[in-house]
């Protein structure tokens, strides 16, 4: 399995603090998610965004297995996401959120460095107050 570093994983927690600011809580996933896929589908192409997403949601499902229910579109989005979320315990849908944003964050690190990452994440969210990422992800046994 792929554990995400401490600090991505502070990231993803952050920038859900400020998507639930300007929505409802249970909405915060779901906003953060559209976010991302409409900046990064620019970028890297509607194909390159679904390959991306659907391995953080593989992923992700470990830590949350409610995020079995997600199904992934052509375009990346997130079907049932929402519905599924507001099933769960607050802390655990929360989880399940922070999981998979930290799984995207992770992968993107990943992919480009964390600079890089954090310039991204700056031009979706430019209000948010962000720390640089030191490290990505790190193995560790399953």
């Amino acid at each position: 399995m792929i554990q995400v570093a401490p600090a991505v994983q502070d990231l993803a927690r952050k920038l859900l603090v400020q998507e639930a600011d300007e929505s409802q809580p249970s909405e915060a996933g779901i906003r953060a998610a559209e976010k991302l896929r409409l900046h990064l589908s620019k970028l890297v192409g509607v194909s390159g965004y679904h390959a991306l997403i659907a391995r953080a949601l593989a992923l992700a499902k470990a830590e949350a297995a409610w995020l079995g229910a997600v199904q992934l579109e052509a375009d990346g989005s997130l079907d049932g996401f929402l519905e599924a979320a507001v099933k769960q315990d607050p802390q655990e849908a929360m989880k399940g959120e922070m999981a998979l944003l930290a799984q995207v964050l992770g992968l993107l690190i990943t992919f480009i460095g964390p600079a890089l990452t954090l310039r991204l994440v700056r031009d979706i969210w430019p209000e948010a107050a962000l720390n640089d990422i030191n490290s990505g992800a790190e193995e560790t046994p399953s």
